[in-house]
């Protein structure tokens, strides 16, 4: 009785998310891309105005030399240039804190984040914050400010979070150990460059991490509740970008065609994902983060087949139909092959990328709290094709 309580008041408040999705407006980015877009969305930078950027990166990719080139355009343009890059992977509300408090006392205008998910998701959370006047733990939730954002840009570095188009953001709570969520469409940049040139020095591990990130994107917002045509063509044709060319991207990170094709695919992912949600995958997977500091791309590509094959039958007819359309199968294949064929190619692609799967800390009297904080992030937010209940989480768990 519980659980169908708990169904019942999920589905009562995906009711009303949905009601508010589709009340309120969701803008898309200036896209700029191709090769050395990046060059482009700084003279973009200029044009609207904008005297003094806070470049928001890793230290990685400063010593890389990445960041020079953009630094050196945006100065060539008449900006002034502040840099923070203490973000770390799976970034804290200390991270965004540290950001703010360097944002307000150098007197920047706006903010540029360079990198993966984790930064873009840090230079959201601060662009938010600081017109708002809130601290990152404020945010979290669905439309927790007022103010527009201060004005954002962003260069993604990996093709897979989709993170330059998306309504939200993910910041850990180091305390509670839990992921807020800040879902907001004031978060969507104003502008991003899709830079292929920049993606190439990605290493394979990290390719094949970020790639998947994008392919659960499109699958799960394929899949949801809340797929409707817009989201639908956008995921059929991030899944179709990225199953053929991840693997390629991943043998030859030189491969500028396969990197456009994996950005543009994160980029589509990350429009289906606005309009559609996600699912237990990365409910799951961001609980291996939290817990066990596993890297969010290699988490979902742990959770991924596991979450396939439990919701194989409520999502055959959308499996399938997601074969015949990106030619995994034929027309005339049934929907239960079909499907079939697309697990197993899903299977097939993380066996050729050659991820690691292994938890060696896995403890199962962890299991409990990861199983709740799942819970209470996916259930009445994430249009799940079908319910979990505690046992179908901890069989998960106990196969990994």
């Amino acid at each position: 009785m519980a659980q169908i309580a708990t169904i019942l008041r999920a589905k009562t408040q995906l009711m009303a998310v949905k009601a508010l999705t589709l009340a309120i407006p969701v803008s898309h980015p200036l896209v700029f891309a191709g090769e050395d877009s990046s060059m482009q969305l700084c003279g973009n930078i200029a044009q609207l105005g904008m005297k003094k950027v806070m470049i928001v990166t890793d230290a990685v990719l400063v010593k890389l030399g990445v960041i020079q080139p953009i630094q050196d355009q945006l100065q060539h343009n008449g900006i002034e240039v502040v840099i923070f890059s203490d973000v770390k992977p799976d970034p804290t509300c200390e991270i965004v804190e540290k950001s703010l408090a360097l944002f307000k006392n150098t007197g920047c205008d706006s903010v540029l984040g360079i990198g993966g998910g984790s930064t873009i998701d840090t230079a959201k959370v601060l662009a938010l914050a600081a017109a708002n006047h809130k601290s990152p733990k404020q945010l979290f939730g669905i439309l927790k400010s007022r103010k527009p954002a201060y004005p954002l840009f962003v260069i993604p570095t990996t093709a897979g979070t989709g993170s330059e188009v998306t309504i939200a953001a993910v910041i850990s709570d180091s305390e509670t150990h839990i992921k807020g969520l800040v879902i907001d469409p004031k978060v969507v940049p104003l502008a991003t460059a899709l830079d292929p040139v920049i993606m190439k020095g990605m290493p394979p591990a990290i390719t094949a991490d970020t790639g998947i990130d994008a392919l659960t994107h499109a699958i799960e917002s394929w899949v949801s509740g809340f797929a409707n045509k817009q989201s639908d063509y956008y995921a059929s044709a991030a899944m179709k970008l990225i199953m053929e060319n991840l693997k390629k991207a991943f043998e030859d990170g030189q491969n500028i065609a396969a990197r456009e094709a994996m950005a543009l695919g994160s980029h589509y992912a990350g429009l289906a994902m606005n309009s559609a949600g996600i699912g237990y995958v990365h409910a799951l997977a961001h609980q291996l983060g939290t817990q066990y500091q596993i890297p969010h791309g290699r988490a979902n590509a742990i959770i991924l087949p596991h979450v396939l094959e439990f919701n194989r039958k409520a999502s055959e007819k959308r499996l399938a139909l997601a074969a015949k359309k990106i030619g995994l199968s034929s027309s005339h294949t049934t929907d239960e092959q079909a499907a079939n064929i697309f697990i197993q190619s899903v299977k097939q692609l993380l066996k050729d990328l050659k991820i690691n799967t292994e938890i060696p800390n896995l403890k199962k009297q962890d299991f409990p709290e990861m199983i709740k904080s799942a819970f209470t992030e996916a259930h009445g937010i994430y249009a799940v094709p079908k319910y979990m209940n505690y046992s179908d989480a901890e069989q998960i768990l106990n196969r990994l």
